[in-house]
């Protein structure tokens, strides 16, 4: 669509400031529903819809980015409509795990084996997440499993109670093996004790290696790398 174009060309700046004149270029009207576009590089002023994604794609040529120095364990790094996200890859390891099964007693120590991890890190102060993964993850289709652990929602995001989690993502791994674990959210994390991940716990005491076939399927990579938006 085109209308008319303003005579003169509309200016940016007031006719009595003492500068070159500037001529208007392009607008932009965002609405409820829709964004138009007016564009006054013409004779005729030539309007159309645009997305509000077109837009940021446009603007966003203008930035300069850098994730800066990573982890070398580092995954992927994303930005989401909530921050940025830096996912990191933890190998499979022997883990001293404090359980507290009851208010006030002391903690219950244990050593376990755990699987490959995969934390997602957000930007402090939100939560991380916690997945498991039979082998570092290659591909975007790899699957992820729940990772066998207390105080991990169902959505992979870890219960942080009164832990305070670094904004450092590479401490988050030993963050969460540090604080203590009280029985909570512990279903659905295993095929041998899929009411009590707790008992999974008891049965692994002191064993060399966690059972791979045992993980529960949870999501894929790629939707992990959503995770926030």
């Amino acid at each position: 669509m085109t209308t008319p174009s303003p005579s003169p060309y509309q200016w940016a700046l007031p006719p009595e400031a003492d500068v070159e004149p500037d001529p208007l270029q392009v607008r932009l009207d965002f609405h409820a529903e829709s964004v138009v576009l007016h564009d006054y590089t013409e004779r005729a002023v030539r309007v159309r819809l645009v997305s509000a994604l077109e837009v940021a794609h446009a603007l966003a040529r203008e930035l300069d980015l850098t994730t800066g120095l990573l982890p070398p364990t580092t995954l992927w790094w994303s930005k989401t409509a909530r921050g940025v996200h830096v996912a990191l890859w933890c190998e499979p390891h022997v883990w001293t795990v404090r359980l507290r099964e009851q208010y006030g007693t002391p903690p219950r120590r244990l050593r376990l084996p755990m699987p490959g991890l995969v934390f997602v890190c957000p930007a402090s102060p939100q939560a991380p997440y916690v997945f498991a993964a039979h082998a570092r993850p290659r591909a975007d289709t790899d699957q992820l499993y729940h990772a066998p652990a207390y105080n991990v929602y169902p959505s992979g995001q870890v219960c942080v109670g009164t832990e305070r989690f670094p904004a450092d993502p590479a401490r988050v791994p030993d963050a969460f093996f540090r604080s203590h674990f009280s029985p909570h959210a512990g279903q659905g994390k295993s095929w041998r004790y899929p009411d009590d991940i707790g008992a999974l716990w008891t049965a692994l005491h002191r064993q060399p290696q966690y059972p791979l076939d045992d993980l529960v399927p949870h999501l894929r990579v790629a939707e992990a790398m959503r995770l926030g938006g």
